[in-house]
């Protein structure tokens, strides 16, 4: 019997192709969008997942109030982690992970190679996280100093083996050292929130231990089971009160805790479940770039908009098809044919067109999800296809869409005698027509909704790039790792100056786009007890950075070396100047609490006006410069028509003084651009699955409009005869359709305007989102739908009437 209603369905198929084709084609390319974005929504949600106890895993973050300043950071104390397994038995276990942000160099065969994904951890760290070793035993790999644990492709690249266990490597990391393999593991996967290639002992790292209120180090928990983590943050006000306030106390002269507190201050730990931190944490210093929770649910909106749009199509035409088949439903009455094989017989029509649609989608899903990769920037396997929930969706949906739109011809249809059916008793369509107006509405409101989204997202991202961040991000030439170049670095500047078409330069690591900053805290007077204090950026800066990025001087005088005082002087943003309290800044004096509890007076000579240099998600923060040397690149104002020449330059005068090292250089406008780069990507993907969701919907259009000419063919024909024109009868055409697309607007206004208001909030610098935007979604859906009904349409009114009479 299903054999039979099988070869029925086919031949149905084959006898309809136009229908055939346009269902399959909207349900196909619905269920494959669909597919790709729940494979990148998973991949996002499975984030850190891969860990044996990811459910057991904290990390510790710190949130900071000191002054006007506040600080929300995923790094603590070095002794935090091994003070909390010490005083609480709910700590099984603990690591932490200091993140080497310079560039560190390996040397192989006198050639070296630019290394970035570098850790010193504790040799706990395979105690807390997952990661399957190759060759060696983690147990004891990071038990000494010169040890190192490598990956695969690192094991590969650097020894042409993955065996590289008893081999060494040499770096300039702490000095020129030979650091001994002993172990390998697999590379970290692209669902991991760090990603390294090399793990140095934390016993290699030089640092001033002891410190319990510095925040470096990344420290991860590992609970015992049944702990509540919630409970458990409770401890760290103890913590808190026994260890960091008697330090600061003792060490930096900081007040004691009820005085601190008393003064609006505040200093709390918290901890993020290992599986949160990609999506949920925003905190500043992050191990890699966070992903956004926010996104995510954008994107499970959108392909949910998709799925809908594409499931509607295929009802609609599945019940409008349908219509035409009342003649076939009571001849097949009349030879006897039971009501329930007629069920049977239209179900299995509609579930076979949706497994074929949902092949077809897998196909295509395989075939472009390389391309979504390089769209969103994400490693996803294709295995992701054949887990667990996207099988059952695989499963489960054409039997759902089948059923739900097979329902109205089975059952509906197959209730009819045969003598209603041949006397015309029935109206075609008649009882579905209410059903597909509010389908065909709530499809195109949807892809009105996508427009809408779309159009914001572009125009905030084109928003950040073109603000007036407060200096100049342009023409700006960065040399990477200038502070390899030792005590010839000033040489390397100056010699650099000598280049034509080099305007400015200077030396400092501190660049106005979000990266590791360093914080210290400044006071107004020496006895901090009682004297306002406030948390700065403090960045080191020389002479010429001022004038290398076109940072504005507002008030005072910047550094020169004129000035040999100016080592104990400072630049204040002005933020800083009015977070401070400062009426007429210039002259004042700042206080500056250093190791062994020293006091050193910086003198304000100038204030700048203030500039983004954070993301522009954020408000401008208090910010100083100091007049020191910094790690990090070098940076150069050129000349934009002699880039390539500038470049060819650096790179001799670079080989002629670093000994080797590779020249690597960057622009100022790119790393700008890099911060936003997920939000572009996301604007990208946006408009590429709404672009589709369109299409997909205009298949559905054209669908119906090829069912209502079918309807109207006698009534297009005696309108001709009796002299209407092509324009009228397009219009009689259209005009049911024109009706749904201006309710579809209206319901779409509303609901677009309130997600993309929620998702502008996360941006402190945002566009407002203008009246226009919605009557041109509206006039581009509107202009859309019309051009796909007028090709059915203009053809069916300029055709010769006497066809259209006799085409039965």
């Amino acid at each position: 019997m299903l054999k039979n209603y099988l070869k029925i369905a086919v031949r149905n198929l084959l006898r309809h192709k136009t229908y055939s084709i346009i269902n399959i084609s909207g349900l196909s390319i619905g269920i494959a969008c669909c597919l790709l974005i729940l494979s990148y929504v998973f991949f996002e949600l499975s984030y850190d997942k891969f860990n044996k106890n990811a459910d057991r895993i904290y990390r510790i973050n710190t949130d900071l109030k000191f002054g006007s300043t506040e600080l929300a950071i995923p790094v603590v104390s070095d002794m935090m982690g091994p003070m909390l397994k010490k005083d609480y038995p709910q700590v099984e276990e603990y690591t932490r992970i200091y993140n080497i942000t310079d560039n560190v160099y390996i040397k192989k065969d006198d050639q070296f190679y630019n290394e970035r994904r570098m850790a010193c951890v504790d040799s706990t760290f395979f105690k807390v996280f997952s990661f399957p070793v190759l060759y060696g035993n983690t147990n004891n790999a990071l038990n000494e100093p010169n040890s190192v644990v490598i990956t695969k492709s690192i094991a590969e690249k650097f020894f042409g083996t993955d065996d590289a266990v008893g081999k060494y490597l040499e770096t300039n990391i702490y000095g020129n050292t030979l650091f001994n393999v002993t172990a390998v593991i697999r590379n970290m996967p692209n669902n991991s929130h760090f990603q390294f290639d090399f793990l140095f002992p934390m016993k290699t790292l030089h640092y001033d231990w002891g410190n319990y209120v510095s925040s470096n180090f990344h420290t991860y928990l590992l609970l015992r089971k049944g702990t509540d983590y919630k409970e458990f943050e409770k401890k760290f006000d103890e913590y808190n009160t026994r260890y960091s306030f008697p330090y600061a106390n003792k060490y930096l002269q900081i007040q004691s805790e009820e005085e601190f507190k008393k003064a609006g201050n505040k200093l709390e730990n918290s901890l993020t479940p290992l599986t949160n931190i990609h999506l949920f944490s925003k905190r500043a210093q992050e191990l890699s770039p966070s992903g956004n929770i926010e996104y995510v649910y954008i994107l499970s909106a959108v392909a949910l908009f998709i799925l809908l749009i594409a499931c509607i199509n295929f009802m609609n035409l599945t019940t409008a098809g349908s219509a035409n088949r009342f003649k076939e439903v009571g001849i097949r009455k009349v030879l006897g044919t039971e009501r329930k094989s007629l069920v049977f017989q239209f179900l299995t029509e509609s579930i076979m067109i949706a497994f074929i649609a949902v092949i077809i989608a897998v196909v295509i899903a395989y075939d472009v999800l390389p391309q979504l990769n390089n769209l969103a920037g994400k490693k996803i396997d294709t295995k992701i296809f054949s887990s667990a929930p996207i099988l059952l969706f695989l499963i489960s949906l054409p039997i759902l869409v089948g059923v739900i739109a097979g329902s109205y011809p089975a059952f509906y249809l197959s209730r009819f005698v045969p003598e209603e059916i041949f006397k015309g008793k029935l109206s075609r369509g008649s009882k579905s027509g209410k059903l597909r107006s509010v389908l065909v509405i709530f499809q195109f409101a949807a892809s009105i909704v996508l427009i809408i989204g779309t159009i914001v997202i572009y125009r905030q991202l084109n928003h950040i790039q073109n603000k007036n961040l407060g200096y100049q991000k342009e023409q700006v030439l960065i040399i990477n790792d200038s502070y390899l170049l030792g005590n010839n670095l000033n040489a390397f500047k100056y010699e650099m100056l000598k280049v034509t078409g080099v305007i400015f330069g200077t030396a400092s690591g501190f660049l106005p786009i979000p990266s590791e900053r360093n914080f210290s805290a400044f006071y107004t007077g020496r006895a901090i007890v009682s004297e306002s204090g406030l948390t700065l950026q403090r960045w080191r800066i020389d002479c010429d950075y001022l004038k290398t990025l076109g940072i504005k001087l507002i008030e005072g005088r910047n550094f020169s070396p004129d000035f040999i005082t100016d080592s104990a002087s400072i630049i204040l943003n002005e933020t800083a100047v009015r977070q401070l309290g400062f009426k007429d800044p210039i002259n004042k004096f700042m206080y500056n609490w250093v190791a062994g509890g020293r006091v050193k007076a910086y003198k304000v000579i100038g204030v700048v006006k203030d500039f983004n240099f954070e993301s522009l998600h954020q408000e401008i923060g208090p910010l100083c410069f100091v007049l020191e040397r910094s790690s990090g690149p070098t940076s150069f104002k050129v000349n934009a028509a002699q880039i390539p020449l500038i470049i060819n330059d650096a790179a001799r005068i670079w080989k002629r003084m670093s000994s080797g090292m590779p020249f690597t250089y960057r622009f100022l406008d790119d790393s700008f651009d890099e911060v936003y780069k997920a939000e572009k990507r996301i604007g990208i993907i946006a408009l590429s699955f709404s672009i589709l969701a369109i299409l997909i919907a205009c298949l559905g259009l054209f669908g119906l409009a090829t069912f209502l000419v079918e309807q109207k063919t006698k009534e297009i024909g005696i309108r001709k005869v009796l002299g209407a024109s092509t324009a009228s009868i397009l219009f009689m055409l259209s005009k049911e359709f024109l009706k749904w697309i201006i309710i579809a607007n209206i319901v779409a206004v509303p609901a677009a305007y309130y997600f993309m208001s929620k998702w502008l909030n996360d941006f402190a610098y945002r566009i407002n989102i203008s009246w226009w935007i919605f009557v041109f979604a509206g006039i581009i859906a509107l202009l859309i739908a019309l051009a796909t009904i007028s090709l059915k349409a203009l053809n069916a009114a300029s055709a010769n009437p006497v066809k259209s009479l006799r085409y039965e």
